[in-house]
């Protein structure tokens, strides 16, 4: 079986590497040349909401994600130094493996990556797809990427720059160099640090930073974070420990809960969270969204949380949900998926060949294509780069 599929990835790659061959002698327009743009993510700002936050998607392709990452690091290191006025961390983060085989850019030359991966002969979009593929193609390796299959490849992209920007915090905060983090070595975002005295800044209660948030963090509760329990400290959403999942409830329950009598009426449930789990489970009807229509299902679903019948619900009752409002990786990795799938899969059978692949690489390099002579504009998306 193995020896079938390798012959049909070397007569497709052949066959496209022709394809790709021919294509090239083509005359393309001048003057319009499109351009991978590398993109970076900070820390440094209050989120848009402190209980809802999640990293931008992953890179698709993993040299792309560790372009990123790498100069990344060195422009975080510096916004560090400068936010907290003193010397940069002593640790550098733990570097991330190179993919075997694969030529590598000059990682101290960051201010050449975009050349680097607009440079046809080192950086190739249809000949980093063909290699990509064989490795997304693994359950069953049958010739075609199943939505299973991206999925897993999604969320490992996902997974592994979390776990990268995690060790990168946790070594601001480890000051003995012990490989582990205590909370009085732990220091909050700076603006949570700057809050109002009132500690209700931006319109939050910082109880996300505070030391409960932490002892719930501490799975084997020793009162240090190892870097697993450091990274399910800043992602909660992801973590399996039962522990940080009941504080992410107890959480829910302090924000919603209006009249603070430490539990959730239906109204305070109806009005927030409700709308939470139907944006999740993409139940939208623009035609009748109105209170009246949305009452009778909203209730349902009150009533089979509230276990105990009493009319309100408590931390342990919102666990079957908490998933739906601090939505995990493997969520937005679907929703990835459905949006790769939506724009490569051109037969709509579901999966993907490497042909189609290839015809849609925009999708794979999505968001990150530009005019060259448009550098002060929105990022746009094109089919025109191969």
């Amino acid at each position: 079986m193995g020896k079938y599929n390798l012959i049909i990835y070397i007569t497709v790659a052949v066959g496209l590497l022709l394809l790709v061959s021919r294509s090239s002698h083509k005359s393309k327009p001048q003057g319009h040349r499109r351009r991978l743009k590398i993109r970076t993510h900070f820390p440094f700002a209050p989120p848009a909401d402190p209980h809802h936050h999640h990293n931008p998607p992953p890179a698709f392709d993993p040299i792309v994600s560790e372009i990123e990452l790498r100069r990344e690091d060195r422009q975080w290191e510096h916004l560090y130094f400068q936010t907290h006025h003193h010397e940069p961390p002593s640790a550098s983060p733990a570097p991330l493996p190179a993919p075997a085989h694969e030529s590598q850019p000059e990682w101290e030359d960051f201010a050449d990556a975009e050349d680097y991966l607009n440079d046809e002969e080192r950086f190739n979009v249809t000949n980093r797809l063909m290699l990509l593929f064989p490795k997304i193609d693994v359950d069953p390796a049958n010739g075609y990427v199943s939505e299973s299959e991206l999925i897993q490849w999604n969320l490992q992209q996902s997974r592994k720059e979390a776990m990268h920007r995690s060790q990168r915090e946790m070594n601001t905060h480890d000051k003995d160099n012990d490989g582990l983090v205590s909370y009085a070595e732990y220091e909050a975002p700076s603006w949570v640090r700057n809050a109002n005295a009132d500690n209700t800044a931006f319109g939050y209660d910082f109880g996300w930073w505070k030391e409960d948030h932490f002892n719930a963090s501490d799975a084997d509760g020793d009162g240090h974070l190892n870097i697993t329990e450091f990274n399910d400290f800043l992602h909660p959403a992801d973590a399996t420990n039962p522990k940080l999942l009941l504080w992410l409830c107890k959480e829910e329950i302090r924000e919603r809960d209006g009249d603070k009598d430490g539990m959730v009426n239906f109204q305070e449930f109806f009005h927030g969270i409700f709308d939470l789990v139907r944006n999740y489970e993409e139940t939208h009807n623009d035609s009748d969204d109105s209170d009246d229509s949305l009452e009778a299902p909203a209730k349902m679903l009150f009533a089979q949380l509230d276990k105990d019948g009493n009319g309100y619900l408590s931390d342990v009752e919102l666990l079957p949900i908490i998933g739906k409002l601090h939505p995990p990786e493997y969520y937005y990795a679907k929703q990835q998926t459905r949006h790769i799938l939506h724009q490569a899969d051109a037969d709509n059978d579901g999966r993907l060949t490497l042909t189609e692949m290839i015809e849609s690489p925009y999708v794979f390099y999505t968001g990150v294509f530009t005019d060259d002579d448009d550098d002060g504009g929105e990022y746009v998306v094109h089919d025109e780069f191969r």
